[in-house]
């Protein structure tokens, strides 16, 4: 399998090092440069074609809310990953509207890290359990009429891995959680998808608890 290729964001070299070094231990992925800050990331980004980008978010010169926004724009099959200090609502739902498909904080575990990538660079989101919590937390304030009842309910094994879902969980830590085959839990994300009529996961995981299934 061809390696993740990654990009590095951050304004600390020390932490950029140290994350390459990191990552550089895993055969699957591949860090092909750094930046540190937005602007240098965008034009990084253009020379290098990376698949996934590694952004903090407080940076000079362009933090990284502006930079994930134009990256997306400008490089729409670039996935991002937010990875900060911060998990303010501010800055969280700044990151995801600006178009990143995770958010992690910097305390995170280096296999969840990988893991993360990984994911991200498979089209999934990913999103630390805290960061999910906020995310159905902020939607269930919202007002809307009360979605009808599924025209074919969930299966008890896709009730459980939309909940995993709704944790912040990745195909392969669900499969672990649940003894399956991670190609197993993609199909049965890809049916509860389908059943709950949602586009992604996030929206999945709101939709099953507007209809009692967390």
């Amino acid at each position: 399998m061809t390696p993740v290729r990654v990009l590095l964001v951050d304004d600390q070299a020390l932490f950029r090092e140290a994350l390459a070094t990191l990552l550089a231990t895993h055969d699957d992925i591949d860090v092909v440069g750094e930046a540190g800050n937005g602007e240098e990331a965008l034009k990084r980004a253009s020379e290098l074609r990376p698949d996934v980008v590694l952004m903090d978010l407080r940076m000079p010169v362009l933090d990284g809310v502006g930079a994930t926004r134009r990256l997306r724009q400008e490089h729409p099959s670039v996935q991002v990953i937010a990875l900060t200090t911060f998990d303010d609502d501010e800055d969280v739902f700044a990151a995801l509207r600006a178009g990143a498909v995770g958010y992690l904080l910097k305390d995170v575990s280096s296999a969840r890290l990988v893991e993360a990538v990984l994911a991200a660079a498979r089209g999934e989101s990913v999103l630390q359990p805290s960061v999910a919590a906020k995310v159905v937390a902020r939607f269930a304030q919202l007002p809307e009429p009360r979605p009808q009842p599924l025209v074919v309910p969930l299966s008890e094994r896709e009730r459980e891995v939309v909940r995993l879902l709704a944790d912040g969980r990745s195909n392969r830590e669900i499969a672990a959680s649940l003894f399956l085959a991670e190609g197993t839990v993609k199909n049965h994300v890809t049916n509860l998808l389908g059943k709950l009529g949602a586009r992604d996961r996030t929206q999945a995981a709101l939709r099953a608890r507007d209809l009692g299934l967390l």
